[in-house]
C-alpha cells in the first residue's frame, strides 16, 4: 500500500505546491482541536511525537508508542475523521534520550523504541542520530562526523523496517525523513542573531552518505521512501523573538532539492510564522512544516483569557473561589523546574515572566500535572455555571467573540479553546493548500459580512 505522503510529495515534485503539517504535541485539546480542523478542511492529519515524549518507556508523558496511537485515535473516531486520513509520526526518533550513555545500549534503546513505534502504526519516522552519545568525542560543540550519524541511521532504518514486516499489508510501508541540521526542539535557547542556514555542501554530502549507508546494509527499497531531508532554512523562535523565513537566504537550498527526485525538505520550529510566509516556505519545497509549541501557546492564551473572564464573573456574582488556574501553573513550574530552567535566563522577575508569557511555552509540560487538570476542570464548571457576556469575551477573546455572533462557534470555555488552537492550525491549512477556506490573514474578524 502506496503511503498518502508520498502522493503529496509526488505533486508537489509535479510542480503543484502541495505540502503537509506535523501537529507535534501530545495535548488532548490540540489533538481534538487539529481532528476537528482536518474534518472541516476533508484533509489528512499528521500527528508526530516526540522521542522524549513517548517511548518504549512512557516518555514524558507516561505513553508508549501504543498508548499515544490509542489516544490519538480515539479522538479522531470521536471526531468523526476517517481512520484512513490520520497519520502517525515520530520525530526525532533515535538515541537523544540516552546520550548520556555508551553508543552500544543508547543504539540498542534507539532500535527498540523505533520498532515500537512502527509496530504501534507510526508510518512517517524522523531517523535522527545527529546527537553525540557518551564517549563518541571530546568537544560537545562540534557535530558528529556526517558518517556516523548516516551509519547509525542506517541501524535504525533496518529496525524499523524489520518491524514493519511484521504488521499486515493493508499497513503502508513506512516513509522516512533524514538530516541532520535539526533545529532545536521547543525552540532555542539563545539570541537568534547568528542563525545558521545549512549550506548546500552538507545536504549534499547527507544524502551521499546516508544512501551509501542505505545501500550497504540492502535498504535500497527503504531508500526509496525517504521524502525529506531536515534542514535549517533560518526559522527558529525564542522566549520573546522569531526568526522569519526570509525566501533570499534559503534560495540555494531550495534550488537545490528541486533537482532531487522525489525529497523535499522538511521544516522544524516553524511555529510562529505568518501564514504569508508558511506558504512561501511550501512553495520553496520545505513541503512539510513542524508545528508544536504555537499551539500550546495558543491553548494557554485561551485559558488565560478565561481565568480572566472567570475572575469578573465570580466577582460580579458575589462569590469567592476560583480555578486559580495561573497560580497552580506557576506552583507547578516552580515545584517541578527541570522543564524550564535551561531555558529561561536572567532575574527572577524575567523568569518569572517567561513562565507564563515565553513563545518557548515551556508550560506546556505542565498541562497533565494533577493540581493544573483540577484547576481547569474548576474553571470551565465555573464557566458553565454563568454565560459569558459578549462583553468579556470580546474583551478578552475577540476573535472567539465575532465567531459566536456569526452562529459560527459555541459561547462555551471548550469550544472557545479549541477555536484558538484552529486559529493557528488554519494557517498552516492555507499555506499547505489544505483548507477549503478562504484565509485571509491580515483582514479583522470586524470586516467580515455579518
Amino acid at each position: 500500500m502506496k503511503h498518502p505522503i508520498r502522493d503529496i510529495v509526488e505533486l508537489h515534485k509535479r510542480g503543484m505546491p502541495a505540502g503537509i503539517h506535523a501537529v507535534c504535541s501530545a495535548h488532548p485539546f490540540v489533538i481534538e482541536a487539529a481532528v476537528q480542523q482536518a474534518v472541516e478542511d476533508d484533509a489528512l492529519l499528521l500527528v508526530e511525537a516526540t522521542s522524549n515524549q513517548v517511548d518504549q518507556f512512557g516518555g514524558y508523558t507516561g505513553m508508549t508508542p501504543k498508548d499515544f496511537a490509542e489516544f490519538v485515535r480515539r479522538i479522531a473516531i470521536r471526531r468523526g475523521l476517517p481512520p484512513d486520513r490520520l497519520i502517525l509520526g515520530g520525530d526525532h526518533l533515535g538515541p537523544n534520550v540516552w546520550r548520556h550513555l555508551e553508543p552500544e545500549v543508547a543504539m540498542q534503546n534507539a532500535r527498540e523504541q523505533i520498532a515500537a513505534y512502527v509496530q504501534a502504526g507510526f508510518s512517517k519516522i524522523h531517523l535522527d542520530a545527529s546527537m553525540p552519545l557518551k564517549g563518541d568525542r571530546a568537544d560537545s560543540h562540534l557535530p558528529l562526523d556526517v558518517e556516523l550519524v548516516a551509519r547509525r541511521s542506517a541501524e535504525l532504518c533496518l529496525a524499523a523496517e524489520e518491524a514493519a514486516s511484521r504488521l499486515p499489508q493493508s499497513y503502508p510501508r513506512p516513509v522516512y525523513v533524514i538530516g541532520t541540521d535539526v533545529p532545536i526542539p521547543g525552540g532555542a535557547t539563545d539570541s537568534l542573531q547568528h542563525l545558521r542556514i545549512t549550506p548546500v555542501e552538507e545536504v549534499q554530502e547527507t544524502l551521499r552518505q546516508t544512501q551509501k549507508n542505505f545501500f550497504q546494509n540492502k535498504l535500497q527499497d527503504a531508500w526509496q521512501r525517504v521524502i525529506a531531508v531536515v534542514v535549517q532554512p533560518g526559522v527558529e523562535f525564542s522566549d520573546e523573538t522569531i526568526a522569519e523565513y526570509q525566501p533570499e537566504l534559503a534560495g540555494a537550498l531550495s534550488t537545490f532539492i528541486e533537482g532531487q527526485e522525489n525529497l523535499v525538505y522538511e521544516a522544524h520550529s516553524t511555529d510562529y510564522q505568518t501564514a504569508s510566509r508558511l506558504k512561501k516556505m511550501v512553495e520553496d519545497h520545505f513541503a512539510i512544516l513542524k508545528v508544536g509549541p504555537a499551539l500550546t501557546f495558543a491553548l494557554r492564551e485561551a485559558l488565560f483569557a478565561l481565568t480572566f473572564i472567570e475572575e469578573e464573573l465570580l466577582q460580579l456574582h458575589g462569590l469567592q473561589s476560583h480555578s486559580e488556574l495561573r497560580m497552580r501553573l506557576e506552583e507547578a513550574m516552580l515545584r517541578h523546574p527541570e522543564f524550564w530552567e535551561k531555558h529561561y535566563h536572567g532575574t527572577p522577575e524575567q523568569q518569572a515572566f517567561a513562565r507564563k508569557y515565553s513563545f518557548s511555552d515551556r508550560i506546556r509540560y505542565y498541562w497533565p500535572q494533577k493540581s493544573v487538570q483540577q484547576a481547569v476542570e474548576i474553571l470551565f464548571e465555573n464557566l458553565r455555571n454563568y454565560e459569558i457576556p459578549f462583553t468579556l469575551l470580546s474583551q478578552f477573546l475577540p476573535n472567539q467573540y465575532y465567531a459566536v455572533r456569526q452562529g459560527k462557534l459555541e459561547n462555551s470555555a471548550k469550544a472557545l479553546v479549541l477555536h484558538k488552537i484552529q486559529e493557528v492550525l488554519a494557517a498552516y491549512a492555507f499555506a499547505t493548500r489544505n483548507s477549503k477556506r478562504h484565509f485571509s490573514e491580515p483582514i479583522s474578524p470586524m470586516m467580515e459580512t455579518m
